[in-house]
C-alpha cells in the first residue's frame, strides 16, 4: 500500500525543517569562525580558531593565550610597564577632559574666566583639572621612557620597526597635545608660551611661515588661534591618537612583546 502524497509531504516535513535548521546552524558557526579567523591576521587572535571546539570555549582559548613574553617581561622588568601607564594615564585624560569641556568656553573673553570658575566653583573642579594637568606631565614623560627603553634594548628591530614608526608618530601626537592644550586656559604665561612656540614654526624651512600663519589664523595669536588649538585639541587629536592607538595594540598583539638583549 503505497503513501498519498499528502501524507508523505507531511511526513518529510518536520525533517526538511530539522536538516534546513542544522544547515543553517552550521553556516552560522562557519560564518562566526571566519570573522574570529580574521581578527587574527590583524593581530586580536593568535592563528586561527580550533574547529574541534564548541564556538564560544574556542573564542576563549584564544582570547586567553598571552602576548609573547608578556609575562616573563613583566616579572623581570618593570620598564616593560611604561606603555601600559602611559595608555592608563590618556585614559585619565579623557575623562578629566570630558569633565572639563563641560564648562569650558573657548573664547578670548571667557576661557580664563571659566578656568578660574572650574577651579575655584564647581565641586572638585580643581581635582579634576589637577589630575589633567599632572595627567598630561607624566604622560609626555611616561612616553619619552618608553620609547628610549624601545630604543635602547633594540626592540625596534624588523618585525617591530612599523611597531616603532607607529610608536613614534604617538610620541608626536601625546607633544601636540601638550602643545595645544596649553593655550586653552588663555593666561599670560600660555599667551605668550604659543606665541614663542609659533614664531619658532618659522624657522621649519619651505613651510614654516604657513604652519605659522596656520596654526595662529593670523598675525597674532588671537581668538582664531584659540579656537584652531581648541578643534585641533578635542576633535582632530583624539580621533588620530585612537586610530593610531588602535593600530599600535594590533601590532604588538599580532607580533609580542621583543624579547630582551
Amino acid at each position: 500500500m503505497t503513501d498519498r502524497p499528502g501524507e508523505r509531504e507531511a511526513m518529510d516535513g518536520p525533517k526538511r525543517d530539522a536538516e534546513a535548521a542544522e544547515r543553517k546552524e552550521f553556516e552560522k558557526r562557519t560564518v562566526l569562525r571566519e570573522m574570529f579567523n580574521l581578527f587574527s591576521l590583524v593581530g586580536f587572535l593568535y592563528g586561527a580558531l580550533d574547529e574541534r571546539l564548541p564556538f564560544p570555549e574556542a573564542v576563549k582559548r584564544q582570547m586567553d593565550k598571552p602576548v609573547g613574553f608578556y609575562r616573563t617581561r613583566l616579572e623581570n622588568n618593570l620598564l616593560a610597564c611604561l606603555g601600559g601607564i602611559a595608555f592608563i594615564l590618556y585614559l585619565v585624560l579623557v575623562v578629566t577632559g570630558l569633565l572639563l569641556l563641560m564648562y569650558y568656553r573657548p573664547t578670548t573673553a571667557e576661557a580664563y574666566r571659566s578656568v578660574v570658575e572650574i577651579t575655584n566653583q564647581v565641586p572638585y573642579g580643581w581635582l579634576i583639572r589637577g589630575m589633567h594637568l599632572w595627567g598630561a606631565n607624566l604622560m609626555i614623560a611616561t612616553v619619552f621612557l618608553h620609547m628610549m627603553r624601545v630604543f635602547f634594548t633594540a626592540a625596534y628591530h624588523p618585525p617591530r620597526d612599523i611597531t616603532w614608526v607607529n610608536g613614534m608618530l604617538l610620541l608626536l601626537f601625546t607633544l601636540a597635545f601638550g602643545f595645544s592644550g596649553y593655550l586653552l586656559p588663555w593666561d599670560q604665561i600660555s599667551y605668550w608660551a604659543t606665541t614663542v612656540g609659533t614664531d619658532s614654526m618659522s624657522a621649519i624651512p619651505v613651510v614654516g611661515d604657513t604652519l605659522k600663519y596656520f596654526v595662529r589664523g593670523g598675525d597674532v595669536v588671537g581668538q582664531l588661534a584659540l579656537t584652531r588649538t581648541f578643534a585641533f585639541h578635542v576633535v582632530i587629536l583624539p580621533a588620530l591618537m585612537l586610530l593610531f592607538l588602535v593600530l599600535h595594540f594590533l601590532m604588538i598583539r599580532r607580533q609580542g612583546i621583543a624579547d630582551p638583549l
